[in-house]
């Protein structure tokens, strides 16, 4: 497994991250154009994220939500940020076409624990901690096992799972898990919401 883990597994991401972007650059580009449209100009979403032992990078996504304000400059909802064309990109699961980008720079995986908001690091518990022994994916374990519609505690178990049994068998059948969850679009939100809450960190009682 660790000639599988530290060798076959990142050379695969690269080659195909690699092909994947070239087949798929018609979409990416017609995608670009919609959202530049869409978000005044603004079609990427650029954003510093824990990787590999919690190392910083920065992920890139398309943007699908656009920067409009109230009266007071503060954003609003997501719900009502979120754009026509940014609904479509999500519900395909576009916006995450340009991670094989970070795929390609080595701070991302194909397969792994998604890379979360940087300010969650302080958060977790020792448990938790341990997605971050593999670089992070475009898809995972968690994801297609509920993705936004469990629980960030459910989330974090399929992650520690994923980490403490990585093969190939495992990744294979993420694959085509994910194809299957894409085509289904389920699992995009949380319930009726436009994103999943934020995590504030495990109650100490549901550790017990």
């Amino acid at each position: 497994m660790q000639l599988y883990r530290d060798i076959t597994k990142p050379l695969a991401d690269k080659i195909i991250s690699l092909v994947v972007l070239v087949i798929l650059s018609p979409v990416i580009l017609l995608t670009t154009i919609l959202l530049f449209i869409a978000n005044d100009g603004k079609p990427f979403f650029v954003q510093p994220r824990p990787g590999y032992k919690g190392r910083i990078f920065r992920i890139l996504k398309f943007k699908t939500m656009n920067d409009k304000k109230d009266e007071h400059g503060n954003l609003l909802p997501d719900s009502e940020r979120l754009t026509a064309v940014g609904r479509i990109v999500r519900k395909a699961s576009l916006d995450e076409l340009l991670q094989l980008i970070n795929v390609l720079k080595g701070d991302m995986s194909l397969i792994g624990p998604r890379p979360l908001l940087a300010e969650y690091l302080p958060l977790y518990n020792e448990r938790q901690r341990t997605r971050h022994h593999v670089k992070p994916g475009i898809t995972g374990w968690a994801q297609v096992n509920g993705r936004n519609s469990i629980s960030w505690e459910d989330k974090f178990e399929y992650d520690v799972y994923y980490v403490n049994h990585l093969s190939f068998a495992l990744d294979l059948k993420i694959v085509f898990m994910t194809i299957g969850k894409v085509f289904a679009a389920k699992g995009v939100n949380q319930n009726d919401a436009t994103t999943m809450e934020k995590f504030k960190g495990t109650p100490k009682q549901d550790l017990v």
